[in-house]
């Protein structure tokens, strides 16, 4: 298809009837009601947050950070997984994984649109903030630069895609390696916004701007085992295999450096008995939540790698599936715990109860948003592969 000078290399077949006509079986049907229904409830959620604004969600003055701003987390991190999954291969020149590069290329794209549909009924007036964002930039400020930045690296990335499907190695090499430059500068900005915080303790400082590109690094491992299971539907050829196998060994490296991290990150937090700091980390590791997100992202993976040293990639297909959910809870906690403690500890008036942990529980609205962003992610990536050649061609 041509568009003006591009020349865009759909699939011969590409139509409506295509899209309809996958095979009809249990899962897959499973999979697509599903995905319809996300779809209702993404206009659901919409509308029910255009005739209540915010006061569709269970955001307070208390508890400024919802469900949504998770979420947004949740895809943007793998956007940048994908995007440095994808880049071993037509930027780093690993010939192992140039196999996986364009379906990776494509997900970051799927993904960060999705994160963008998800936020724009967050911040409350996304016209008006794109329109701002050019005419008076905050140079100072850790949000303005990552939205920037992130509109940035969207661009290149479908820049990389278009010179990726046109088999057009070069350019697109350096579109992909100027991308995750942009990428990772966007998403260690992402997590300096938490770093920042020098009102909330527990997350102040220079950890979370390298912790998120390690964990993005996780994220993108985790879905390139899941797309790949079921573009292969868990009967994967020789090359196939030899790609998982270095997919998996270095996950394992990854996930241990993330045991390390988050092992001396709460030592530290906890030593000394720091007031808004010790106390918050002391809270975190008694909840539910942290240890799904110790259990399903670090424990199942790391053993089920140390197994046979990622030789099993269909048992690594269903730990990436639970490391997935992990990561969910991951962005989660990592949302919810920082505004867990109120910052404000005393009485101001005679008779007022002590105050105590700030609970919050996401509203349908929130809840419906999120698992839409989800279905149009999925969405996004199926049509993809209807209308595209997401495969490595041969001679190439």
């Amino acid at each position: 298809m041509k568009i003006g000078p591009l020349s865009i290399p759909l699939k011969e077949d590409f139509s409506l009837k295509s899209i309809l006509g996958f095979e009809k079986t249990p899962v897959n049907m499973l999979l697509a009601l599903s995905v319809i229904a996300m779809l209702v409830m993404l206009v659901v959620g919409i509308g029910n947050y255009l005739i209540h604004s915010h006061h569709a969600y269970n955001v307070t003055r208390q508890h400024p950070w919802g469900l949504l701003i998770a979420v947004y987390i949740f895809f943007v991190v793998s956007s940048t997984g994908f995007c440095i999954v994808g880049s071993l291969g037509d930027v780093f020149g690993f010939k192992d994984f140039t196999m996986i590069s364009k379906r990776a290329i494509f997900g970051s794209i799927v993904t960060i649109l999705a994160g963008f549909t998800v936020i724009a009924f967050e911040i409350g007036h996304p016209v008006t903030m794109m329109i701002y964002n050019v005419l008076t930039p905050g140079l100072t400020s850790a949000i303005w630069w990552m939205g920037t930045l992130y509109g940035l690296y969207l661009t290149f990335m479908i820049i990389e895609f278009y010179f990726l499907l046109n088999n057009d190695m070069k350019k697109a090499k350096i579109f992909g390696l100027t991308g995750l430059l942009v990428g990772l500068a966007a998403h260690s900005n992402l997590g300096s916004v938490f770093g920042f915080l020098n009102a909330r303790t527990i997350s102040q400082g220079v950890y979370y701007p390298t912790y998120f590109i390690l964990t993005a690094f996780i994220t993108g491992i985790f879905l390139s085992f899941i797309i790949m299971g079921f573009r292969y539907k868990l009967n994967f050829n020789e090359k196939t295999k030899k790609l998982l196998e270095g997919l998996a060994k270095i996950q394992g490296l990854l996930i241990s450096i993330l045991i390390f991290f988050m092992t001396w990150k709460l030592l530290t937090d906890m030593y000394g008995g720091v007031p808004t700091r010790s106390d918050v980390a002391h809270h975190i590791i008694h909840t539910a939540p942290f240890w799904a997100e110790v259990i399903l992202v670090m424990i199942i993976p790391l053993l089920v790698i140390l197994k046979d040293f990622g030789k099993s990639p269909v048992l690594m297909f269903w730990a990436s599936l639970s490391g997935m959910v992990g990561i969910f809870f991951m962005r989660y906690n990592l949302v919810h715990d920082t505004q867990v403690k109120p910052l404000q500890m005393m009485k101001i008036r005679e008779y007022q109860l002590s105050p105590e942990w700030i609970h919050y529980f996401p509203s349908a609205s929130e809840i419906m948003i999120s698992l839409g962003g989800l279905g149009l992610c999925i969405l996004l990536y199926y049509v993809g592969t209807r209308a595209f050649n997401l495969d490595e061609e041969e001679g190439h």
